[in-house]
């Protein structure tokens, strides 16, 4: 269906679950390309009233009234059922219909396209990056996985060949994309409802590698023993970004992790031929993305982070950041995990993952997607975490946690609030 859809032909776009961050910053491409974009969610967001302040029309609720015969192209988020009335208002009128993930490929593989996939570090590697080849006067056009600190957009209309894109491996959804560079940051046993093994998430990047562009090529940590039979069949060179790495970079986030993020982007930039110190300078100036290790305010003396990590790796390198910045603070974490599956298939990692705390606050699961079919909860994880963080609790809700946590605020104090889904709203709570 993509193949068979000219965009330059294409005037009217309905986004259904426009307020995603992918969908809202491919919604954001198409209007900057003076195309009528409107869209809807089940509520109205920040981020929503962001793209109605731009110009993009959000329709909340969701309704098959929302599908109007004027509308050229219908693009969802596969969260969406096949049930959901504007979906089966669309096909009603046989409007064409692309998922974001199809629509995303059909909107940047013109582009000399620059992807950025891995486990971990996509949205941080390709801000960064799209701040090297903003300041490098590239004028990149660049689709990111969170909000830059610098625009507070998603989004980066360029002028340029440049395409700088985040590539989702979920569902092996990046496979749509046919970059001519292609990073990959890392790669571990991810999404698990989906993939069964690391096996099968290798398999993935594997058919990634082999739609790189013939004159393209691979930009990873080529010493990496999971990424070995990823890169083993690569038909283009690939190029060791571990060679830009530097353990003394001064960044303003923390953490081994940004530096290796910020290795991945320099590589980059050597293999485009621009100036080491103008990335340098784009580096040591980037200054994050939300939910990326986001301060989010003070409370009575107290230090308060937002950030996006839901995967024990994740945990782990964010508390080790917080520990370099904080060496002598007391460290308070509030995790919600993200889905059944992920919890109970890395229960153990999870546990461990909190070590570097001195408080482990812990929230019922958030279940995204899925039913519990595993029995797993977030008391279970609290328990377990006891083994390696003594002081570690479990609270019902966001209320809970919160009322406790401020009765501990201080100027010894540090709280990190961690995971995916609505668990950044006890953030906001804690600093409201």
């Amino acid at each position: 269906m993509a193949s068979q859809i000219n965009l330059n032909q294409v005037k009217q776009i309905h986004f259904i679950g426009i307020g995603g961050i992918g969908m809202s910053s491919l919604a954001r491409h198409f209007l900057s390309e003076k195309k009528v974009i409107s869209g809807s969610d089940r509520e109205l967001t920040d981020l929503t009233k962001a793209l109605v302040r731009e110009g993009i029309v959000v329709k909340c609720p969701q309704a098959a009234e929302n599908i109007t015969d004027d509308i050229e192209m219908v693009i969802y988020t596969e969260a969406m059922a096949a049930d959901h009335p504007e979906m089966l208002a669309a096909k009603k009128l046989k409007v064409p219909m692309l998922n974001y993930f199809d629509a995303l490929g059909l909107a940047m593989n013109p582009y000399y396209l620059i992807a950025i996939a891995g486990t971990h570090g996509k949205t941080t590697t390709t801000a960064m990056l799209t701040d090297i080849f903003a300041a490098a006067t590239k004028d990149p056009t660049a689709v990111i996985g969170s909000l830059r600190a610098k625009t507070g957009s998603n989004y980066r209309a360029g002028k340029s060949k440049y395409a700088i894109v985040e590539a989702c491996e979920f569902k092996r959804d990046f496979l749509s994309l046919r970059p001519e560079v292609l990073v990959i940051t890392n790669l571990e046993l991810d999404h698990v409802d989906y993939f069964k093994s690391l096996a099968d998430v290798q398999d993935a990047f594997m058919t990634l590698v082999s739609q790189v562009s013939e004159t393209g090529v691979v930009i990873c940590n080529t010493k990496d023993p999971a990424l070995a039979p990823v890169i083993a069949s690569a038909q283009v060179p690939v190029i060791d970004y571990m060679e830009a790495f530097d353990m003394q970079l001064s960044l303003k986030l923390p953490g081994v992790h940004n530096r290796l993020n910020a290795a991945a982007a320099s590589a980059v930039a050597t293999y485009e031929k621009i100036d080491q110190g103008i990335a340098g300078s784009a580096l040591q100036d980037f200054a994050g993305t939300w939910r990326r290790f986001e301060y989010k305010g003070e409370v009575n003396g107290a230090h308060i982070y937002d950030d996006y990590a839901h995967h024990p790796t994740a945990i782990t390198v964010t508390i080790q950041a917080a520990r370099e910045l904080y060496p002598d603070k007391k460290l308070i974490t509030i995790f919600k995990p993200h889905t059944y599956s992920r919890t109970a298939a890395l229960f153990d990692e999870f546990a461990k993952s909190f070590a570097g705390a001195d408080e482990a606050l812990f929230l019922p699961i958030y279940a995204a997607r899925e039913e519990n079919t595993t029995g797993v909860s977030g008391r279970e994880l609290a328990v377990k975490t006891l083994e390696w963080v003594p002081h570690t609790q479990f609270f019902e809700s966001h209320d809970d946690v919160v009322e406790y946590v401020r009765g501990k605020l201080n100027d010894d104090t540090v709280v990190f609030i961690l995971g995916a889904g609505d668990v950044t709203l006890v953030a906001n709570e804690l600093t409201s």
